[in-house]
């Protein structure tokens, strides 16, 4: 199964709501990441702001089609967007580029 992952910076004025936000995700928005095909889905947050995410899928791209027509997702990331820095005012999934991966050992 292919292995995802990204960067992401995090506001610092925002880290502390981002964290709360994060540990209680709505339990629909669950299902929905779910349900499109996002499986092992883990964020760390380091204290500057980097948030790296990782996660398994089949099709990383279909599965970030099948979220944006979520509506759950569009709420969430109307709500997330302010929280993060170089985004030009999309949503965070926007910024979501793979990085490449150079090791792994299984």
């Amino acid at each position: 199964m292919p292995r995802v992952c990204f960067l992401l910076k995090v506001r610092q004025d925002r880290l502390a709501e981002y964290r709360e936000r994060h540990a209680a995700v709505w339990p629909e928005m669950l299902d929905a990441l779910r349900d499109t095909g996002w499986r092992n889905y883990s964020l760390f947050l380091r204290e500057d702001g980097l948030l790296v995410g990782y996660l398994e899928t089949d099709d990383f791209e279909a599965a970030q089609r099948a979220m944006a027509a979520t509506e759950v997702n569009a709420r969430w990331q109307a709500e997330m967007a302010p929280m993060f820095e170089g985004l030009d005012g999309g949503a965070p999934d926007s910024g979501m580029t793979p990085l490449t991966e150079v090791f792994h050992l299984p």
